[in-house]
């Protein structure tokens, strides 16, 4: 079987870092990079040339060396000092091809990021990045597992706070999230369910018996609706979740168990219904909106004041903030140290791509000074290495900013692998971050299948999709029972998948429990504490078992093969061991043959090992001492 990496065909390069091969397209900041190029020798190439540059211009322009001929190829060879490629900044995103004259004429390599053919034209090129690391890692997340909890939804008690403009719903276990006419309309979302920050606390027995090492809490911050990113006060937490002592509570009981705390900073934008902008003059402080005098005023663009102005998305609830030393420092210097104080082990910086460099930097500055271990997470739903945004090259994993970002690229990957039969995103989508992410960012990236952003991964994988429905036909709709045994069984194997991969998967709150809903506000229902699905929930404790059991879970190294569309393997290993997921979302049978590929660093042939996989199923499997075992 061969890597999905593939060292054939026409054309193909290999890495080497420090003189050790390697897969990896990031390095560290002094590592002596070489390149080779290979090419068939059916191609009769004469001379061959490289090129790397960055976003501003070419650096390196070099015609290569005479080759060395190996296994049927001319293989040309480049060395590059990568310190030296950054020009004094220690760190940078370059991008690389070759060219080669031939007896076709002069041809260019093309690549998907991975692979690599030949065209008769410049067409891409790979992509190379160098970090210096001034921080520690979070390497208490390492082997772990996050909970994501929408803090209204999740679990009630401690306390009855009841606002006078808000809606409440008290039917927990049957009640329908309000709902706009059509998605996209203007809607207040105040409509409450009662869940508290004591409620989330009296559960944390619970969450440890999941597996959870980490919570992630969505905001916390007091504003009007439930979903808290229109924050109101940054120094509050708000009084329907319990205020600050009962985050302080719930931060308490949740170290007595081992599980660190995570924030959501929402620091992008603000609520219109906010001490800072006040445009319905519910506080007592000077707002944006009611005068150019307000201290706040500066923080915020107006065209035409007082009632246009800037917003998130066009979302007028949602003024954003301008770049400004005033807020910037409220922010690093007040807000952060606040929450610090009480015991968070880090962020998650909501909308990140819409923050500059600058201010991200600054953020996890402010934050790594008060706690030099702790987590800083960016939600970016692409490729986090080479994500241009707002006219902006992101610099996200080259030292100064995030420890890791949101995967979401891997819940396509996924959905479409367990939905549709077809692994070919899910082997290049974990390729390609395996090679573009740092091995310490990869290691702590949030893999997810479901998100308060997201349908819930249940109605995906049971459901027949949207298709046109309006809002009040998605608010009642509900799986049949032969669908919902459907929808437990894939995401049984959604689930495996996403926590056998590099990085922390990170739960949202009910999916493991078989929680439906489409989009928001449907995905946002409250948790059904007396109906939870069994046998989904003893699997999710099952797999976060032996990620905390098997210390390969903790590798760095990852492996993809390439197998036929139905089915993907993957090897997660050390220098003696490893363990390998072998999936097959075919509806037949299939016979996982004799592997006969050597594992480097390994002195034996790691698969010899004949196993029928079932339809529909996924297997993770581990060689020690010459001896294989099935694991789950």
């Amino acid at each position: 079987m061969n890597y999905y990496k593939r060292q054939d065909g026409d054309a193909f390069i290999k890495r080497y870092c420090d003189g050790s091969l390697t897969d990896k397209a990031a390095f560290a900041c002094g590592s002596i990079i070489t390149i080779e190029f290979f090419i068939k020798q059916a191609y009769n190439p004469s001379s061959a040339f490289f090129y790397l540059g960055n976003d501003r211009e070419v650096i390196i322009s070099l015609t290569l060396s005479p080759p060395r001929s190996e296994g049927g190829y001319e293989v040309f060879s480049v060395t590059i000092d990568s310190k030296e490629i950054t020009g004094g900044a220690n760190r940078g995103l370059f991008f690389y091809h070759f060219e080669a004259e031939t007896a076709n004429g002069r041809l260019y390599t093309q690549t998907d990021g991975v692979n690599c053919t030949l065209a008769g034209s410049f067409r891409n090129e790979w992509q190379m990045s160098v970090y210096t690391e001034e921080y520690k890692t979070p390497e208490w997340l390492d082997g772990g597992v996050i909970y994501q909890i929408f803090i209204d939804r999740f679990a009630k008690g401690g306390v009855d706070y009841r606002r006078a403009d808000a809606v409440y719903n008290y039917d927990w276990d049957s009640g329908i999230p309000e709902f706009p006419e059509k998605r996209g309309d203007d809607f207040p979302n105040n409509s409450f369910f009662g869940g508290t920050l004591y409620g989330a606390a009296e559960k944390i027995d619970y969450l440890y018996e999941l597996g959870v090492t980490c919570v992630y809490l969505n905001p916390v911050f007091e504003a009007f609706s439930n979903h808290k990113y229109d924050v109101g006060d940054y120094m509050k937490v708000d009084d329907m979740f319990g205020g600050d002592k009962a985050l302080e509570y719930f931060v308490k009981k949740a170290s007595e168990r081992g599980i660190a705390v995570v924030l959501d900073g929402v620091f992008n934008h603000v609520g219109a219904d906010s001490v800072y902008f006040n445009r319905y003059g519910r506080y007592s402080s000077l707002g944006a909106f009611q005068s150019t005098e307000s201290p706040y005023y500066d923080w915020f663009s107006f065209t035409d004041f007082p009632e246009k102005y800037d917003s998130w998305w066009g979302l007028k609830n949602l003024p954003k903030i301008k770049r400004n030393e005033s807020y910037d420092s409220f922010i690093c210097n007040t807000v952060i140290p606040k929450y610090m104080a009480m015991g968070i082990a880090g962020w998650r910086l909501d909308v990140v791509d819409e923050l500059s460099s600058g201010f991200t930097e600054r953020i996890t500055e402010a934050i790594k000074e008060k706690k030099d271990n702790a987590v800083v997470i960016g939600e970016v739903w692409e490729d986090a290495t080479n994500k241009i945004a707002y006219d902006e090259r992101k610099e996200y994993f080259l030292g100064k900013q995030l420890d890791s970002v949101t995967n979401y690229p891997i819940r396509d990957a996924i959905i479409e692998y367990v939905l549709h039969g077809s692994s070919a995103l899910l082997k290049f989508t974990m390729q390609i971050l395996y090679e573009h992410y740092p091995a310490h960012k990869l290691s702590h990236i949030m893999n997810i299948v479901g998100t308060h952003d997201t349908e819930r991964i249940f109605s995906v994988l049971g459901g027949e999709g949207i298709n046109g429905r309006s809002n009040a036909e998605l608010a009642t709709d509900r799986l049949s029972e032969q669908n919902r045994r459907k929808a437990v069984k894939r995401l049984k194997n959604a689930y495996l998948l996403l926590a056998f991969m590099p990085g922390v998967p990170c739960i949202y709150y009910g999916d493991e429990a078989g929680v439906e809903g489409w989009h928001d506000p449907f995905n946002r229902r409250p948790f059904p504490w007396n109906s939870v699905d069994s046998e989904l929930y003893e699997w999710f404790i099952r797999v976060n078992k032996l990620r905390a059991e098997e210390p390969l879970f903790k590798s760095k190294q990852l492996r993809i093969y390439d197998t036929d569309n139905n089915t993907f393997t993957a090897e997660r290993f050390d220098n003696k061991d490893c363990i390998v997921i072998c999936a097959n979302m075919s509806e037949n049978t299939v016979k996982f043959g004799k592997y006969e590929k050597t594992v480097d660093n390994c002195e034996e042939n790691m698969y010899n090992h004949f196993n029928d996989m079932p339809a529909e199923s996924v297997r993770v499997f581990k060689k020690a001492e010459n001896q294989w075992k099935l694991l789950i």
